[in-house]
């Protein structure tokens, strides 16, 4: 096992790589942490399909210019990939001696809890400074108010359903509308909100069936069409599995069911993500010019913010409940 660095010592060479599901915005990060360390004199090697690069050593040095017209694009140019040689001891082990054959003495990682995870396990047995950036559409990271890549995604999902509604309301249809979120409602709260649904199923609260059909039974009463958003890990199914119960039920509306899928993923950036990318990219190569070492950037009431990974990884996301209340007063 290699000397662990010392702390307060500034890396000379950072690799960087992308981990989890990609999110747009996470090239402006990219962007944004090999333009802040030339700036700053360092050396950054991109790592492609994130961690099974490390043990594929499939490095490559990245320049300025190497980062040129992708501040747009959404996706990662350095792409990402599952590893499961990673999660091993020797998966591991393999990684360090790639990065040591190139002189990489730090790492800053764009991601999810996962990423994280990883990340906050190699830095604990090997000793290497590690920084991550917050990276996920499903905004379900503790330390920071957003992700890079939920504003999108739930922009896009937004105008979505502002195309449904059109159908929606030329034909007297109810339209259930899943949107990704497997353990986290945020994606579907805000775009509901945004998008004037009647009613959103989220995984964070048990709504059950008898409280959807309460409020569409109210709906039928004075509107000719119906919006339904359901995050795809909520309790009673996706989108298709909850107009299927409420069917059996409830038959005052044509019945339409709309997955939007891996749509919300894609596209490029808003402003909000862009700089809030650009934002992290910056703080996270100052981070580890200062020293510090396994935590987070986030975004915490406009102030970029560093986080133990420790605290980031065991602190749940609450759905926030005023959105709720808000979406009950606004739907009727």
């Amino acid at each position: 096992m290699a000397t662990a660095h010392k702390e307060g010592h500034a890396p000379g060479h950072i690799g960087l790589l992308t981990s989890g599901g990609d999110a747009p915005g996470m090239n402006a990060a990219i962007r944004a942490v090999v333009r802040t360390a030339h700036y700053y004199g360092m050396q950054v090697s991109g790592i492609m399909e994130g961690y099974e690069g490390l043990i594929q050593d499939a490095i490559k040095p990245m320049g300025v210019r190497d980062v040129s017209n992708i501040i747009q694009r959404g996706g990662t140019i350095l792409r990402s990939a599952r590893s499961r040689s990673f999660l091993t001891p020797q998966g591991r082990a393999t990684a360090k001696r790639n990065l040591d054959r190139h002189g990489i003495d730090a790492l800053i990682v764009i991601g999810g809890d996962g990423t994280f995870r990883g990340a906050s396990i190699f830095e604990r047995e090997h000793g290497l400074p590690v920084i991550g950036i917050a990276g996920t559409i499903d905004n379900d990271l503790g330390g920071t108010d957003r992700s890079i890549g939920f504003d999108t995604a739930t922009n896009t999902a937004m105008e979505m359903v502002d195309r449904i509604r059109d159908t929606a309301s030329s034909h007297d249809r109810l339209f259930f509308v899943e949107v990704m979120g497997r353990t986290t409602g945020a994606i579907a709260m805000h775009c509901g909100i945004a998008a004037g649904a009647e009613y959103v199923m989220v995984p964070e609260r048990d709504q059950g069936i008898d409280e959807l059909i309460g409020v569409l039974e109210r709906a039928a009463r004075t509107k000719s069409s119906v919006i339904v958003i359901v995050a795809e890990g909520d309790e009673e199914g996706g989108a298709y599995e909850v107009a299927r119960k409420v069917k059996k039920r409830f038959q005052h509306f044509d019945t339409r069911v709309s997955v939007l899928g891996h749509v919300q993923r894609g596209g490029n950036p808003t402003v909000a993500d862009r700089l809030l990318a650009s934002r992290s990219g910056v703080a996270a190569v100052e981070a580890l010019r200062k020293g510090d070492r396994n935590k987070m950037v986030g975004q915490v009431n406009a102030s970029m913010v560093l986080t133990p990974f420790d605290q980031v990884l065991h602190k749940p996301v609450d759905l926030d409940e005023d959105l709720l209340r808000i979406l009950g007063i606004l739907s009727i």
